[in-house]
């Protein structure tokens, strides 16, 4: 499967001021196979280190920190020259040996001569303990998500759509009917599928979206196996409360995250640890509330939050949507698709770079996202189905005078009064 991320790993292979790259993300999104596929199309050789599976290397790695004696030690465990510029080293798993994070360090400062990687499927747990001496300023961070629309669009062989569907978001042009609604039932298979590799592999061969269940159930069983084994009874415990909780919470008039929804009494006290959890291992976007103003990040309500899964078809398997009426060719008419169409906008718009808010007036209006464009702040009304009447987006534009405003769709492309519409297949344009 082609990969976005695979051209921003060559551009760092290139860099002048290249750092050692830490690439965070959930489970099973993908980061040891590209990175692999990368350092075998990109170097003449690949040294590979899992310091989840290989302990006995790992615990003589965990001897020095230094990086000349890293390099020795793993040239005499694998019988191969580490050559600089031409070697690629990868550390996966790396959160399982603190010594090894700290020693990205000093891969930069006193080799980096040196090609390295790391990963790691809860890292971001990992690097906010307090016994961790990370590497601040001296490794390169990158996110890797599930896969887009766009790339779910390359994997089944749809490429011709991905600049057809851009040139009409530049010129706000109506797509050809019949092209609009091929493009709308591929949104709604990916809607079911998700962007996890393994199930997108699963569709792949089968052709059906069924099959696709059992492959995201047992992810979903391996994230609650990693929240049973990365923490204590107690924390784990809330965690899957706080992440069983998510479909409910969304179901939910008001959709602000609310404790007590968990648990009679919840507070932010008891389950706030949780949520971090969740959110730092890559396994939910929390997407805050907050005032129109520059910029965003300052401006938020740490009290007023929404969570989504970061695999829009992960959450269809959580909620235990009903397939046939998600991926039916007309457009649904099912009341809960609210949840799922605001799912994959927020994760379209994550895999994009942005962060993501929401905006409300005093509870009488909430407009879906807002996004900060440099100096300029972008709201975003998300539809389900063709019928786009709302008065929150209006009275946004009435109180804030944006220069441009989005509504996402099932409506074709367009541009009146200010509003610009982008059909749902078109969210990976913005």
């Amino acid at each position: 499967m082609k990969r976005e991320i695979m051209d921003d790993l060559k551009n760092w292979k290139k860099s002048k001021n290249r750092k050692p790259l830490i690439i965070h993300g959930a489970r099973q999104v993908g980061k040891t196979y590209i990175i692999k596929r990368f350092g075998k199309e990109n170097y003449e050789n690949l040294i590979y280190v899992n310091f989840e599976t290989n302990q006995e290397l790992s615990s003589q790695i965990s001897d020095s920190i230094d990086a000349n004696y890293i390099i020795n030690k793993l040239e005499l465990f694998y019988g191969e020259k580490i050559l600089p510029e031409k070697t690629l080293i990868f550390f996966d798993e790396i959160q399982v040996n603190e010594r090894a994070l700290t020693s990205l360090k000093y891969f930069y400062e006193d080799a980096p001569e040196y090609h390295v990687i790391a990963a790691g499927s809860l890292l971001g747990i990992a690097i906010n303990r307090e016994n961790y001496s990370f590497p601040v300023g001296k490794v390169q961070m990158m996110s890797m998500y599930p896969l887009s629309f766009k790339e779910f669009l390359m994997a089944v062989g749809r490429d011709n759509l991905i600049n057809e569907i851009q040139e009409h978001f530049e010129n706000d042009e109506r797509m050809d009917k019949d092209i609009h609604e091929l493009c709308l039932k591929l949104y709604r298979t990916y809607l079911v599928v998700g962007g996890m590799p393994e199930v997108v592999k699963t569709y792949l061969e089968e052709q059906k979206v069924i099959a696709t269940i059992d492959t995201q159930a047992e992810i979903l069983l391996s994230y609650e196996r990693d929240m049973t084994k990365y923490a204590d009874n107690s924390l784990s415990n809330r965690i899957m409360g706080a992440f069983d909780s998510i479909p409910v919470q969304l179901a939910k008039e008001n959709q602000k995250f609310q404790y007590k929804i968990i648990s009679k009494g919840g507070t932010s006290s008891i389950f706030g640890e949780a949520i971090l959890w969740l959110k730092n291992s890559g396994i939910v976007t929390q997407v805050y509330k907050a005032k129109a103003e520059i910029p965003l990040e300052m401006h938020k309500d740490l009290t007023a939050f929404k969570l989504y899964m970061s695999d829009v078809g992960l959450f269809v398997n959580k909620a235990r949507y009903p397939l046939y009426l998600i991926d039916l060719s007309t457009t649904p008419t099912m009341i809960s698709m609210g949840p799922l169409t605001e799912h994959y906008v927020a994760n379209e718009l994550k895999g994009k770079g942005y962060e993501i808010y929401y905006w409300e007036s005093e509870g009488k209006a909430e407009l879906d996202f807002i996004i900060q464009k440099d100096m300029d702040i972008l709201p975003i009304e998300v539809k389900t189905g063709v019928h786009t009447k709302s008065r929150s987006l209006d009275l946004y534009k009435k109180r804030y005078h944006p220069k441009v405003a989005i509504r996402i769709s099932e409506r074709n492309f367009g541009f009146e009064n200010g509003i610009k519409s982008v059909p749902l297949y078109a969210v990976f344009c913005i």
